[in-house]
């Protein structure tokens, strides 16, 4: 007897593969060719978070872990100017402005899609501006996808030229003023265990954001329960070096493990719950 099976249709769909999907394939081909270095470590976030825990329990309202990570890495790259910057021909642009390249989960018609935007300014930005900004954002659903980038003009762009329309992009000084040199993925996800991602990364700086998860440390002769929260930085190597990724590491590391940005944000002082 012959194998039914063979006699029978294969059984898929098809679905489209969208403009999104086409950026984010042209994207990682261009972190492909771009020589990184990468620094996969955790911080310390219990003070923030319970900040924010504390503001929900008390208003209803959930604050952004995306947007204090973002307000921190401004503070970060204002100490460390080049990490702003961007390599054309012989010469290192170095952008005054701090503008930070983010993704944003928003609903349209019915399915969620992160989309890119740029917090321009960010180091002039309290918290609770990019918060609301992040807000406002995901609150439109009205608006088709790049509405908010203004990339929406991309989807005319024949697909086989978005490689060479992301090359020109980042040597380009009006797209680097208006996406940044510097970029924030954040997952939000929780999880038994530390996550972290090795992220195909086309900016000059990359913090991509992975899980949070409980750690016992030991404060004063005592264990406590901690929320550490694991972060890779990415560098490009053309621009970074070690030693000054490091340094930069360490003080975005300390504006994390500190609720001062909070509070200042919300006129509380240091120190007064």
């Amino acid at each position: 007897m012959g194998n039914p099976s063979k006699n029978k249709p294969i059984q898929f769909h098809k679905e489209p593969f969208s403009l999104r999907r086409k950026m984010v394939t042209a994207s990682a081909s261009a972190g492909r060719g771009q020589n990184n270095i990468h620094a996969i470590f955790e911080v310390d976030i219990s003070k923030p978070r319970r900040f924010m825990k504390q503001h929900q329990e008390k208003t209803g309202e959930k604050l952004s872990l995306t947007a204090f990570v973002i307000t921190c890495l401004s503070r970060a790259v204002v100490l460390h100017p080049k990490m702003n910057s961007f390599r054309r021909g012989n010469q290192l642009i170095i952008l005054e402005n701090v503008t930070i390249s983010a993704m944003v989960e928003r609903n349209i018609k019915g399915e969620s899609i992160p989309e890119p935007f740029g917090v321009g300014f960010a180091q002039d930005k309290s918290y609770i501006q990019i918060h609301n900004q992040i807000r406002e954002i995901q609150a439109k659903t009205d608006v088709e996808f790049g509405g908010f980038s203004g990339t929406g003009w991309v989807k005319f762009i024949p697909g086989f030229l978005y490689n060479l329309f992301i090359k020109i992009a980042s040597r380009n000084l009006n797209m680097m003023d208006r996406y940044g040199a510097v970029a924030v993925t954040a997952f939000g996800m929780f999880a038994n265990e530390g996550v972290a991602f090795i992220p195909l990364v086309s900016a000059t700086v990359g913090v991509t954001v992975g899980s949070i998860i409980n750690r016992v440390v030991e404060i004063g002769g005592k264990f406590e329960m901690h929320e550490h929260l694991c972060l890779t930085a990415s560098f490009n190597h053309d621009i970074v070096d070690g030693a000054p990724a490091a340094r930069f590491v360490k003080d975005f590391a300390g504006f994390l493990q500190s609720d001062q940005l909070l509070r200042e944000s919300f006129g509380i002082s240091t120190g007064v719950d």
